[in-house]
């Protein structure tokens, strides 16, 4: 600390006990530099040299132990071998955040269990140098909704395709799944990703009541930047302590939180917990503990996320972010184990919209605990599909849609001509990813269309599943839209557009909504573009021309060049069906210019004849509570009326950003 202080330098008068130093703490420091007359010229020489007489290179730069020799102070002798500091690859991590490659005590089992692991990054992807994320700098920091909704739908494609090629590559060589990791790895190495600054308080473009599957997705869009840490600390700006604070939680049923209030949490502080040989223990007024604690003081605003189980795949969790909370008191208890813990209880802010309140209601609903508001029919299907639709009007006193006949499927007229089959399986039980003999896999491109969840990974311009001659079972997986959709689905009353329709499960992206039931429209009976169904509210085109979208993975990110997976649809010849008198709950989704849900052509056989479907897929993760729309789509101009190009234009209430105005 002394002043005159230097790299291999010496001291003057370190023995003089009677010299006072004037010590101030490391963060007032500056840089001092000595004079002629407290010690030896400055200089600065890079770490591996070459260095002036009396002066040696310092490790881990330096020579070979007993080297006396000393590189000449000529610039062209100097050869550097340091290396940057970004060339040097960081350990992987595995789900738990661990370090793949940690030293272990030497044995087979240690060798063995680090190979297995190793293959985990069998499908690591290197992105080329010029790749462009289309995420500026600015961008980067501070997002916006658009921003937040692309970043998600780009990884959640990402993820799916990892996951589709992990699926295939698992029966033959063991990989270990581990596509979330892979994929939010690849899109943060990109700059794939917004709203990287931390904040107190709302963060741009994430909505109330927005929901994620994976905790890497509140990394991406700036929620919560803890991959594993329920608490997700800050500095204050120009605090010289460095004090940290809260600046979001998530509570997913780790620590024994109490979460009976849809307004109030009860937090557990993190720590304590029993872990391989070590038992439980008091928790510490360290780290995240602590930020809470200084965020308790300082009255700051925390976000709050929570977590739930996923009622369609039990392994999993949904997190929905729960809007903002401040912590108004803390204290200590004994758990349930016997050890101390901090309790904190965080009080949401009054006036923001409803959405673990949501999720509570519901259940209720599920659990037959409370009765539902306007519900007017418990199931519109009357039993014909496996879970039940309610029909719920809170809106006026309508007693429901007009009469209709309730189908699950489509129905083809005996006139319409239908293809001959032209390909069929040959496995048994079910189809497995990665056969390369079956036949259903080599009409898809030779993958599975869907992942081990049933979520489609890729639009395609045809999907092609397993039939009715096909002998595998009927839970193979290439069949995901033959057995039914899976979410409690709710047909309501809207205030300004009829009739909609709205699930009380989260869906996550890529699921299967239901497929368009109704009555197949022979062409030769009418006119083009369906004709005397145009001015029909219930009648799908698959002619019409439907805005262009982006929906697969980006191939370049991933190194691949071009995709060669096109997004337009190729239907052996175009199809009208009309649910006007018999349909499904398809029938009761509205349009939208912003859908949330979008159309998927699929074939499959049945009694030796192909038939073509209409099948509906998440366009991106869906709230419960949350109106499900498509794009109703455009006639082509040819086809309109000649005298009237308004003909069967109808004024679009969708109240996207993006309306267009009308819909057809």
């Amino acid at each position: 600390m002394e002043e005159g202080t230097g790299i291999n330098t010496v001291l003057p008068n370190l023995g003089d006990k009677s010299r006072v130093l004037d010590v101030k703490p490391i963060r007032f420091l500056v840089p001092q530099f000595p004079d002629a007359s407290n010690g030896p010229p400055f200089f600065c020489a890079p770490p591996n040299g070459p260095f002036p007489s009396g002066f040696s290179p310092f490790p881990p730069f330096s020579g070979p132990q007993g080297s006396q020799s000393t590189p000449g102070l000529n610039r062209h002798e100097f050869c550097s071998t340091a290396v940057p500091i970004r060339s040097f690859r960081a350990e992987p991590i595995d789900s738990n955040c661990q370090n793949v490659h940690k030293e272990k005590p030497s044995g087979s089992s240690s060798i063995k269990k680090k190979a297995k692991k190793r293959k985990v990054f069998e499908f690591a992807f290197t992105a080329p140098t010029d790749f462009n994320p289309g995420i500026s700098l600015s961008e980067r920091d501070n997002g916006n909704r658009e921003l937040v909704e692309n970043v998600l739908s780009r990884f959640d494609a990402l993820r799916r395709k990892l996951s589709q090629m992990e699926d295939a590559s698992q029966s033959h060589s063991g990989i270990i799944k581990h596509s979330v990791l892979k994929a939010s790895n690849i899109m943060m190495s990109n700059g794939v990703r917004t709203n990287a600054v931390k904040r107190i308080g709302v963060v741009p473009g994430v909505e109330i009541g927005d929901i994620f599957f994976f905790r890497l997705e509140l990394c991406l869009v700036g929620l919560h930047a803890q991959t594993m840490a329920g608490i997700d600390p800050m500095p204050m700006k120009g605090d010289l302590e460095g004090e940290r604070v809260a600046v979001s939680i998530v509570s997913a049923g780790g620590y024994d939180d109490d979460v009976k209030d849809p307004d109030v949490l009860v937090y557990t502080g993190h720590g304590g917990n029993a872990s391989g040989d070590k038992g439980a223990s008091d928790q510490k007024l360290v780290r995240g503990n602590l930020a809470l604690e200084r965020s308790l003081h300082r009255a700051n605003e925390v976000r709050v996320i929570r977590g739930f189980q996923d009622s369609a795949h039990q392994a999993s969790k949904v997190y929905v972010y729960d809007g903002i909370y401040k912590v108004q008191e803390s204290w200590m208890e004994k758990g349930k184990t016997g050890c101390n813990m901090f309790k904190y209880k965080l009080v949401r802010i009054p006036g923001q919209r409803g959405a673990f309140a949501t999720w509570k209601m519901i259940q209720k609903w599920k659990e037959c605990l409370s009765p539902r508001d306007g519900l007017i029919l418990p199931d519109l299907t009357s039993g014909t599909e496996s879970t039940p639709v309610s029909l719920v009007n809170e809106v006026d006193d309508e007693k429901g849609p007009a009469h209709f006949t309730y189908l699950s499927t489509i129905k083809y007229p005996k006139s319409f001509k239908l293809l001959q089959p032209s390909f069929c399986c040959s496995c048994c039980d079910v189809c497995q990813p990665g056969n390369s003999i079956c036949t259903c896999f080599k009409k898809n491109g030779g993958y599975l269309p869907y992942t081990s969840y049933g979520n489609l990974v890729c639009r395609k311009p045809l999907i092609y599943e397993c039939g009715s001659s096909c002998p595998c079972l009927q839970n193979c997986k290439n069949r995901v839209t033959q057995t039914g959709f899976k979410v409690h689905f709710e047909v309501f009353k809207t205030r300004d557009r009829g009739w909609g329709l709205r699930s009380w499960d989260p869906i996550r992206a890529g699921s299967f909504i239901c497929e368009y039931a109704g009555e197949v429209v022979d062409n030769t009976d009418a006119k083009p573009d369906g004709g005397d169904v145009e001015s029909n509210e219930y009648a799908f085109h698959t002619n019409r021309v439907y805005e262009p979208f982006k929906w697969n993975y980006e191939a370049e990110i991933v190194g691949e060049g071009s995709s060669n997976t096109s997004e337009d649809y190729d239907i052996p010849s175009p199809l009208v069906i009309s649910s006007k008198n018999s349909g499904n709950v398809a029938r009761f989704m509205n349009h939208s210019c912003s859908p949330n849900v979008f159309w998927q052509p699929v074939m499959y056989e049945y009694n030796n004849e192909v038939l073509l479907h209409i099948a509906f897929f998440a366009k991106r993760h869906i709230p419960p509570m949350t109106e499900l729309t498509y794009d109703y789509g455009i006639p082509f101009s040819d086809e309109k009326e000649s005298n009237n190009v308004d003909y069967g234009k109808k004024k679009c209430l969708c109240g996207s950003a993006k309306c267009r105005g009308y819909f057809y």
